[in-house]
């Protein structure tokens, strides 16, 4: 940063004025770049964009309403209650007239950089205390420090590089993350449809494996007790896993919504999600179906896995174990079984860890960025 450190020595040694992102941003409502029909598809030429997370919510056909922005004439999508925010440089309608489309005010082209603009708006820390819109009244209001153009430009340029690195190595980790996860469900489908490639099933199982119905090798194991959802709490000694996808709900301490086996089997009837426990946990709702096998010859994390790679049809919100009792699974002698939860259990591990390094890498970015997104837009302010 010699570069940007010279050109403050030289341009702003005593500090920049501050000056109110209203007096630099021109804000447009959405109201006629709206989408018409949400019926999107893939091959459709134009996104439709939200100012939220989810950013792209997908494409339409629609060929009129179109903002034009581009490379040359980008824009800023402002999210008008949350304050999430994007930068967009080309072409796009809008999912709703919940946003500001915010612009430089023609009068600052030759000496603000609207990207300049968009990095201190991310420097800004406002989390809105109620369900209002913020733009007009609140954060507009807010000041950013405006130093000459040249030391503008240096920011952005070390800032666009900075989000350039991360986004390749985002990407990198998330494609080895990817090829990882194909890697192990081909293993897995290899393994469960004992195949005579798999060495180990040719050996033997040289006659093939009995598959057996679901709900002819699993039993239950509910808990005295289910905890309805309304009684979860934030902590507690015992974790809740009910039939949601996250694996840990909540907290409790009641005793008597643990199962009396484990390791044990958890099937949300109405969701289709499948989970393997082999710590205590006290068991969730009612839609929370506990299982372990019925005879000490089944590996219980052996059927976890078989279940998992099954297709159970969707009945909706109704129940599914009606269904999937009847889905039959191989069952191979217990050796075998044994062997293919080691191989799984080595991939699953491999995955987490995987996984773990993907987060750590992109959180240590993240603090990096905004270490330097803070540091680069932290000067002294001057008076007018």
């Amino acid at each position: 940063m010699s570069r940007l450190n010279q050109l403050i020595q030289e341009l702003c040694p005593h500090g920049v004025k501050y000056i109110s992102l209203d007096k630099v941003i021109d804000y447009e409502q959405p109201t006629k770049y709206i989408v018409k029909s949400t019926d999107y598809d893939d091959s459709f030429e134009t996104p439709v964009l939200t100012a939220g997370q989810t950013f792209i919510l997908g494409y339409t056909d629609e060929k009129e309403g179109i903002y034009k922005a581009s490379k040359e004439n980008p824009v800023i999508i402002f999210d008008d209650f949350t304050t999430s925010f994007h930068w967009v440089d080309f072409k796009f309608k809008v999912k709703s007239s919940a946003m500001k489309i915010l612009k430089l005010k023609p009068k600052f082209k030759d000496t603000v950089s609207f990207r300049y603009i968009y990095y201190a708006m991310k420097n800004i820390k406002y989390v809105p205390g109620n369900h209002s819109r913020q733009w007009i009244s609140k954060y507009s209001k807010f000041c950013i420090p405006l130093p000459p153009l040249p030391v503008q430009q240096e920011i952005v340029r070390i800032l666009d590089d900075l989000t350039k690195v991360t986004i390749e190595l985002n990407k990198e980790l998330n494609i080895e993350l990817e090829a990882r996860k194909k890697q192990y469900e081909y293993y897995r489908d290899l393994l469960l449809t004992f195949g005579d490639e798999v060495e180990l099933i040719a050996e033997l199982c040289p006659d093939g494996v009995e598959y057996i119905p679901l709900g002819e090798v699993l039993k239950n194991n509910n808990a005295p007790n289910s905890i309805p959802k309304k009684y979860y709490k934030d902590n507690g000694d015992i974790p809740i896993i009910d039939q949601s996808q996250v694996y840990i709900a909540g907290y409790t301490d009641d005793e008597s919504a643990v199962p009396p086996i484990l390791p044990c089997i958890i099937f949300g009837d109405h969701t289709r999600v499948v989970k393997y426990a082999d710590r205590k946990f006290a068991q969730g709702d009612s839609g929370t179906k506990v299982f372990i096998p019925v005879t000490e010859d089944l590996n219980t994390k052996y059927i976890y896995y078989a279940f998992c790679n099954i297709d159970i049809p969707s009945r909706g919100y109704n129940r599914h174990w009606t269904i999937a009792k009847n889905i039959k699974i191989p069952i191979p002698p217990l050796p075998v079984q044994q062997e293919i939860v080691r191989i799984l259990d080595n991939f699953t591990e491999l995955i987490a860890e995987l996984t773990a390094e993907l987060t750590a890498e992109l959180t240590a970015r993240r603090k990096q960025y905004e270490y330097y997104l803070n540091k680069l837009l932290d000067f002294k302010e001057v008076c007018s």
